[in-house]
Parts: C-alpha cells; structure tokens; sequence
C-alpha cells in the first residue's frame, strides 16, 4: 500500500538506506585518502559490508557516490515543499542548509571541501557528478513548477532548474578551492542574489491556438483589417 500511494517500500527503503551508507563511506574515503589508493574492499568495511553486497548495489567504484548526489537533491525538494510557493526561493534554498541533514553532512569543513575537489579534478567521478546532476533535474523541476507558474517540463522551468543546479555546483566548487573561503551559505547566498532568482516571474502562455491581442485589428494606425 505505501508503495501504490508513491511512498517507497520498507524494502526500497532499505536499499535506498544502505546505498546511502556505501554513498557516504565512500565520500569519506575518497577525501582523506583521494580516489585512486581507495579501493571497493575498503570502502565496503568501512560501509560494515561484503564485498558481494557493494556490487549488489554499485556496479563499480566510480559509481559509490551517485546515491550522494541523488540524495542530495531529493533534500533540497522536500525542503521547498515544506516552504510556501509565496516565499522567497532564495529564501526557501537558504533554509535547505540549515537542516540536520545538510548541517551534518558539513560538520566537517575541511572534509567537505577535499571531497568537491576529488570529484573536480578525477575525471571519471566528474563525468558521474555532471550526469547525475542532469537526472537530479527530473526531481527538482516539479518542486519549482509550482513557483515558477508553468508546467515542469515548460522551458521556463527547465531554464530555473538548470539555474538552481548550477548555482549549487559552481558555489561548492568555489567554496572548496579558496583558501578562505568562508561559510558556504553566505556564498550560496551571493550567489542566488547574484542571479535575481527571486524576481524571475513566468509568465502563463496563451492556450494553443489563440490569436496573440498584437495580431487585432488597430484601425487607429492603419495598419489593422476590418473585423468585418
């Protein structure tokens, strides 16, 4: 029944859980030892699983940190549909850093930031990030349809999407390579300011089929037709 009313199984449940865990064992390794001397073996102990079952749920090592990046936006959607549509997106992005969830993920700065620089600078995991970044999109369009006034597969929506996920990429990236870089919010802060999503308004189109009102008959300068 939880499944038929879009609400994962406890089965699914359990597999998402465990992904997660592999997800964030992995993201530990891999940014105090890098990406290359880490190998599966480690980061399924480190995970408190066989070898076997990391397989079961990553097809390979490049793979361990997708569930991450998933998970990451699946927060970022709950946090705005917990916000009005009335509020500030900006405002409603800003909330997503305050919560237990993100607070403990980057409880450890440091951490953090050489994990953004791994998944920069070695290709294979980058090419990961980009792609999942581009699936993350089907996620969070909804979310912000309701903001935005249009359908989620509008190009209105897909345009703030693309905007919101960028924002959030290029941000981390600048927060992990400045040497002072600062408190991560305040430039993802600077950052949604910078692109004014706040005062994007879309617009409703007009139903297929109608006739725009610049294409009425203007008698007055002459260049109309007689309705007639």
């Amino acid at each position: 029944m939880a499944a038929a009313r879009g609400r994962p199984s406890l089965t699914e449940q359990r597999r998402l859980q465990t992904q997660l865990e592999i997800a964030e064992a992995a993201a530990a390794l891999f940014a105090d030892r890098g990406y290359d001397t880490t190998t599966v073996e480690d980061i399924a102990s480190a995970a408190g699983i066989s070898l076997r079952t990391f397989y079961r749920y990553c097809p390979a090592k490049e793979d361990a940190l997708t569930p991450l990046f998933a998970s990451s936006v699946g927060h970022l959607v709950d946090v705005l549909a917990e916000h009005p549509a009335e509020e500030p997106l900006s405002a409603a992005i800003e909330a997503s850093f305050g919560t237990a969830t993100a607070e403990r993920r980057l409880e450890d700065a440091v951490r953090a930031r050489r994990l953004v620089r791994v998944l920069g600078t070695v290709p294979v995991l980058k090419t990961r990030w980009l792609a999942a970044g581009r699936e993350m999109q089907e996620r969070l369009a909804p979310a912000l349809a309701s903001r935005a006034g249009a359908p989620p597969d509008s190009l209105e929506v897909r345009l703030l999407t693309t905007a919101v996920l960028d924002a959030f990429t290029v941000t981390m990236e600048h927060w992990a390579w400045q040497d002072e870089p600062g408190e991560l919010v305040d430039l993802m802060r600077r950052a949604l300011a910078f692109l004014r999503l706040d005062e994007l308004q879309v617009k409703p189109r007009p139903p297929a089929g109608s006739r725009a009102t610049s294409s009425c008959a203007c008698p007055e300068n002459g260049h109309g037709t007689d309705p007639k």
